[in-house]
Parts: structure tokens; C-alpha cells; sequence
């Protein structure tokens, strides 16, 4: 089986992409402290985006407001419509991943 159509293969891609997502860092930042290639992460996040982009086409965009926060180990607050999520220290980045995905098929 190919790396590409791995299916745990994917499921780690997609738990490592919404860490970066989550951690706020650059992509460069965020590689060098995981020790991951920025070229593996450039091609998973492509992958990812053309995946969603081709599965829904007709997403819309939402606004999203983000406080800013003076310790990083604080709670961080989405809030979508009328929809508010709450993400402590220590999220599984692969239900926030779900929990965002659904939020985009209703919105």
C-alpha cells in the first residue's frame, strides 16, 4: 500500500496538522520543535485543504474572533454563530478537527 492512500497514515497527518493549527506557530517554528520536515507539512496541509475544498464546495466562510492571552496555558474560546467551543490544555486536536468539520457543514 502507498504512503498516500495509508489511512493511518492520514489520520496522523490530520492530528498533526491540527496541532500546527492549534499551537499559533509558524510553520517553520512549529517543524523544527516537532522535528518534522516543512516540506511533509506543506504537502499535508495541501493535501488536507484540496481534500475539504473537493468533499464541500459550497463552504462558506465564517468569522472568527481570537483574544489575545497573556499565558499560553490558558483556555482558548471559539466562538462560531452561536456555537462556542472550548479548548483547554491538552485537547485531542483530532475531535477539535471533527468538531470544526461539522461546524462547517451547518454553517
Amino acid at each position: 500500500m502507498s504512503q498516500r492512500n495509508n489511512p493511518e497514515l492520514r489520520k496522523e497527518w490530520e492530528r498533526r496538522i491540527a496541532l500546527f493549527k492549534a499551537s499559533g506557530l509558524t510553520q517553520s517554528k512549529w517543524c523544527e520543535i516537532n522535528e518534522i520536515s516543512i516540506h511533509q507539512l506543506k504537502y499535508w496541509l495541501y493535501k488536507a485543504d484540496n481534500f475539504y475544498s473537493t468533499q464541500d464546495s459550497n463552504s462558506k466562510w465564517i468569522p472568527v474572533t481570537l483574544e489575545e492571552s497573556e499565558q499560553q496555558n490558558e483556555t482558548l474560546h471559539i466562538n462560531v454563530g452561536s456555537a462556542s467551543i472550548v479548548v483547554k490544555p491538552g485537547f485531542n486536536p483530532t475531535l477539535l478537527a471533527e468538531v470544526v468539520k461539522a461546524l462547517k457543514s451547518v454553517c
